[in-house]
């Protein structure tokens, strides 16, 4: 479960991570200007204009603005209520007084899948894509793997110490920003977060660091710790995603990217090292979808319709390894997706393996479909899948 930035900063402050002076919640015009108005009267400066979306490059898309009078937050909030950001609809604003900067950092902390522990991140260069700081200055990114047995009681202050110093912060900030990264980490361990992010945390004229803003994930499985996360549960905020609600209804496990190949796969793992050999091939994924282990005839063409849904889809990938699922099913299933969608302008790349593909390679080939192309490998499935939706 994702939070937007008002929510972070709320979960960042009660586990004593500093945070600024609390903004304002709105959702008309009306409000953001009145917001503006009080939080201008009673003595900031400027007042910032913040979309609150679950997806990154808020700025970018032009949902962050800067005000410094009610009539200029007003026709901020007119350009950016309503907005649309990676597909997501600005329907909720925060207005906060906007704080005095010295400098920006990047801190955060998440669950490492790989390192089966917790990864802290830790960098001078903050208030930027922090992949592409790591692309371009990696040496300016600081990775530390942490084990569950080093943490049993808590970060300790001296591993904080050490990995902020080692990230090159000035010294004027190593204290307090190594005493902020302990309280990170209690946050979200307390809070059973799966990422705890803080871009960027800024440094003030005083001296003191603060967390600007907030993106925190929340462990979905952990929510009857936490009576169900209900207190984030907030209309505007937490309606699916058309797609998603859809295939929830109908079980399918689909979740909505941000790229242009589509991606159907049986089993997790594989869904995941399809969209991993989609990115080393140029491209990005447009969805992650598991049709499961044993998919049937209906249920590939009820999750191919659902990912051809996408506007923003050119190609998909379909890669099937079988065991429980068979290749004449998913050929059947990709055949009757065909027929029951008609005409479409998505090609297929279909990659069959295991279980009975080669009657289901049959199948498809006697089938002689216009949108279906096969490959051989996931490496040829994916370029091609990658050079097919640069081209459409």
């Amino acid at each position: 479960m994702d939070l937007v930035e008002f929510q972070g900063k709320q979960l960042f402050g009660r586990n004593a991570v500093p945070v600024p002076p609390p903004g304002t919640v709105c959702r008309t015009v009306e409000e953001i200007a009145q917001a503006a108005e009080d939080h201008l009267g009673a003595g900031a400066s400027a007042v910032v204009v913040k979309a609150q979306v679950k997806t990154g490059g808020r700025g970018k898309a032009g949902g962050v603005k800067l005000a410094t009078s009610v009539d200029e937050a007003r026709e901020h909030a007119e350009a950016i209520l309503g907005l649309d950001i990676k597909g997501h609809v600005v329907q909720v604003v925060y207005v906060e007084p906007a704080s005095d900067i010295v400098e920006e950092y990047y801190l955060s902390v998440m669950h490492d899948r790989v390192g089966k522990g917790h990864l802290v991140i830790c960098s001078k260069e903050g208030g930027v894509d922090i992949e592409e700081v790591n692309r371009t200055n990696p040496s300016a990114v600081v990775k530390r793997t942490l084990t569950p047995h080093e943490t049993a009681s808590g970060l300790k202050l001296e591993t904080a110490r050490d990995i902020v110093v080692q990230a090159a912060f000035p010294a004027e900030v190593v204290d307090s920003a190594a005493e902020l990264l302990v309280r990170l980490f209690d946050a979200y361990r307390t809070e059973d977060a799966t990422l705890a992010e803080i871009n960027p945390l800024i440094r003030r004229p005083d001296d003191s660091v603060i967390a600007l803003d907030a993106k925190v994930s929340l462990d979905a499985n952990a929510a009857f710790r936490h009576d169900g996360y209900a207190e984030w549960l907030i209309a505007g905020l937490d309606a699916d995603d058309p797609l998603e609600a859809e295939a929830k209804a109908k079980g399918i496990q689909y979740v909505k990217l941000d790229g242009s190949v589509g991606v159907l796969g049986n089993g997790a793992g594989l869904v995941m090292a399809t969209l991993d050999v989609v990115a080393q091939n140029g491209g990005q994924a447009a969805n992650f979808l598991d049709v499961g282990g044993g998919a049937s005839a209906d249920a590939m063409a009820e999750s191919l319709g659902l990912v051809l849904k996408d506007d923003r889809v050119k190609s998909v990938f379909v890669n099937i390894f079988g065991g429980i699922t068979r290749g004449e099913e998913v050929a059947g299933g990709i055949i009757e997706a065909t027929k029951r969608l008609g005409d479409f302008p998505q090609k297929l790349v279909v990659r069959l393996d295991g279980t009975n593909a080669e009657e289901g390679r049959r199948m498809l080939q006697e089938a002689d479909l216009d949108q279906v192309v096969a490959a051989a490998t996931m490496q040829e499935a994916a370029a091609t899948a990658v050079r097919l939706a640069d081209e459409a």
